[in-house]
C-alpha cells in the first residue's frame, strides 16, 4: 500500500469563560490589560423594582416651594359619622361590617385622618341615614326611588 500523506492535528477543546465569569471584574480588567475592546454599561435600577419616571406632574410638585399633601375628611364630617353611628346603637365595629370595610377605615373617619373616597362616604351615609358630602351634611338622607 501507498503510504498515506496524514497530517497530524492536534485539537485542544477549551470552553470560553461563562457569561458571568465574562462579566466579573477579574475578566474586565484582565482584558483591558491586554488591550481588548471592553465595553462596559451599568444598568440603572438592575434587580430593583424601582419604577422613577419624572411625568409632568412630579416636575410641578418639584417646582412647588408650598408643602403638599392630601385632602382630609373635615372633622365636622367624623362628628356627624360618630353622632348618626350611635344615634342608631351601633359600634365602629358593627358599622364597619355593614359597608363591608374594616373597622379601622370608620376609626378614620372619625378622626378626620382619613383621605375621602366617595364609595365609602355613599356606603356611610346610607348606613347611618345622613348626608355626609355637600352642604347639607348632618342632615337626614333624603330616600327617594331610584330612576333608571
Amino acid at each position: 500500500m501507498a503510504e498515506s500523506d496524514w497530517d497530524t492535528v492536534t485539537v485542544l477543546r477549551k470552553k470560553g469563560p461563562s457569561a458571568a465569569q465574562a462579566k466579573s471584574k477579574q475578566a474586565v480588567l484582565a482584558a483591558q490589560r491586554r488591550g481588548d475592546d471592553v465595553e462596559t454599561s451599568k444598568k440603572w435600577a438592575a434587580g430593583q423594582n424601582k419604577q422613577h419616571f419624572i411625568t409632568k406632574n412630579t416636575a410641578k410638585l418639584d417646582r412647588e416651594t408650598e408643602e403638599l399633601h392630601h385632602d382630609r375628611v373635615p372633622l365636622e364630617v367624623g362628628k356627624v359619622i360618630q353622632q348618626g353611628r350611635q344615634s342608631k346603637g351601633m359600634t365602629q365595629k358593627d358599622l364597619a361590617t355593614k359597608i363591608n370595610e374594616k373597622p379601622q377605615v370608620i376609626a378614620d373617619y372619625e378622626s378626620g385622618r382619613a383621605i375621602p373616597n366617595n364609595q365609602v362616604m355613599g356606603k356611610i351615609e346610607r348606613a347611618i341615614g345622613l348626608k355626609l358630602r355637600g352642604k347639607d351634611i348632618g342632615k337626614p338622607l333624603e330616600t327617594g326611588p331610584k330612576g333608571k
